[in-house]
């Protein structure tokens, strides 16, 4: 925790702090932007931010922020978190979010007792200053959150992209040694192997080690070596000349040939039949393939990089899989963590899909509920990401509120905040109310029903039907007082 400095030296530290964000190289070098969020802005702080260069674009709320952010500038931001309400706390997260701003947090010591505003901190803020603070404070930090986003490669996060917009994401230990390996890899020529769950984004790891090769501007071609028919997979992996079998009216160029001077991912290699094992191993020997029904050896320059989610070391075991193959296909391993372990990181990909697919609905979705949260957490994930994305999507589209709740991600059963309706809701209230009254009143129904503002009959009536009756037993006279009618 940062407190509020009020040491002589603080005008001088902030002075030379908030020069910080120039310290970049030439070509990076871009105006101080800092956004200002605050239910209720302080002026002068306004003021004295401005008179210390920062061009400042100030918002009252979380949509006024959304409009300000630009996904291609950098800047600094301040969120003064005291200035709001709790239950429009979860509004600002989604914003927060942002990896392009470096966010300064102003808060009170009452609301980062509070869990959610200690979740946004922790995960998405830069630093945080308790209030009240020093205005040469807050510019100190916001100039050193400036600084530190301005040096960011903006490359990484994320590592790599597909086309289609598809990215990678993730922040955890796991994910970030993915990363190292991956651009350790992509600098060599060498056979390599992924291995991982169906559904990890082994396709999109393989397109990353490819686009940060020396071969990035050839071709890379995929192949799913479990999808094709094994009658079909020999001349779909080298092509077949006209006349080869019935129906090859015209000569045809196989994937490998296709990806020559590029990159081959043989995706599902454990599915591989032996008799293409046994074409395939010929030509990562040799470096060359002959057509089906040709007769000429063609060279082809080409990387290869498969994938399976198949235990190889068992098929080799069990014959289904040759070792000499293997051995010439894993000459560097790579790893795909699976979805449950990464953490944070589901939460994030959660989000970040919310946002790309978020107008697959006319209504615009906040974000997920803390149920939903929860649920995110809870659930084993056996699909992966594969299987995040297609809930969250389908969440987006079926959703009736807002907030996507656990429900919403056919998740209920994975949390302990379970969603209620409004009747529901209701229900309780009413027998809580019911029960506070008669232990109020010594379970004396008279006096009960008349501090509920009730009749004596309604209270007995609404008593059955909330299951207390029982509580009626000390009370003599039942239902009906000796002096009160039943009323019809």
């Amino acid at each position: 925790m940062r407190e509020s400095p009020h040491l002589t030296s603080v005008a001088a530290v902030a002075s030379a702090g908030s020069h910080l964000s120039l310290a970049v190289p030439q070509e990076r070098r871009v105006e101080r932007l800092l956004l200002y969020v605050a239910r209720t802005p302080d002026e002068t702080l306004l003021a004295h931010l401005k008179s210390r260069g920062w061009q400042v674009a100030a918002a009252r709320s979380a949509h006024e922020l959304g409009r300000l952010v630009k996904p291609d500038q950098a800047c600094a931001g301040i969120v003064d978190l005291a200035s709001f309400a709790p239950r429009e706390i979860g509004g600002l997260e989604l914003s927060l979010r942002q990896q392009q701003v470096g966010w300064i947090a102003l808060a009170s010591n009452e609301r980062l007792n509070d869990p959610l505003v200690r979740r946004l901190v922790r995960h998405f803020c830069f630093d945080f200053v308790k209030l009240p603070a020093a205005h040469a404070t807050i510019d100190y930090l916001a100039g050193h959150a400036f600084g530190m986003v301005t040096l960011c490669d903006p490359e990484l996060p994320p590592p790599a992209s597909e086309a289609g917009d598809e990215e990678m994401v993730g922040t955890c230990e796991a994910m970030q040694q993915l990363f190292r390996t991956i651009r350790k890899v992509a600098n060599t020529d060498a056979s390599v192997f992924i291995s991982g769950e169906s559904g990890t984004g082994k396709e999109l790891t393989a397109l990353a080690i490819h686009e940060r090769s020396p071969r990035r501007k050839a071709p890379f071609m995929a192949i799913n070596c479990g999808a094709i028919p094994h009658h079909l997979l020999q001349s779909e992996l080298f092509g077949y000349e006209r006349g080869a079998f019935t129906g090859a009216n015209q000569r045809k160029i196989g994937r490998v040939e296709a990806a020559d001077g590029g990159t081959l991912f043989l995706d599902e290699i454990g599915d591989l039949p032996l008799e293409s094992q046994a074409s395939l191993l010929r030509f990562l020997q040799e470096g060359k393939i002959e057509r089906l029904g040709g007769r000429e050896s063609i060279p082809v320059d080409v990387r290869i990089i498969s994938a399976t989610h198949v235990d190889l070391e068992g098929a080799m075991r069990d014959g289904q899989f040759r070792a000499d193959l293997f051995h010439r296909l894993c000459v560097l391993r790579v790893d795909e963590p699976p979805l449950r372990t990464r953490g944070k990181d589901i939460e994030i990909l959660a989000y970040h899909i919310l946002h790309k697919f978020k107008t697959d609905n006319a209504r615009k979705i906040r974000g997920f509920t803390p149920s939903a949260i929860e649920a995110l957490y809870n659930y084993g994930w056996p699909g992966n990401v594969r299987e995040l994305i297609n809930r969250v999507r389908r969440a987006i589209v079926m959703a009736e509120n807002k907030m996507i709740s656990a429900a919403d991600l056919d998740l209920a059963g994975y949390t302990e905040q379970q969603s209620i309706t409004l009747t529901q809701a209701r229900e309780a209230a009413e027998k809580r109310a019911i029960e506070a009254a008669l232990l109020r009143h010594r379970h004396r129904l008279t006096e009960a029903a008349a501090d509920l503002n009730i009749s004596r009959v309604t209270l007995y009536r609404l008593m059955g039907v909330h299951g207390l009756r029982e509580l009626a037993g000390v009370d003599e006279k039942g239902p009906f007082g000796a002096d009160e009618p039943a009323q019809r």
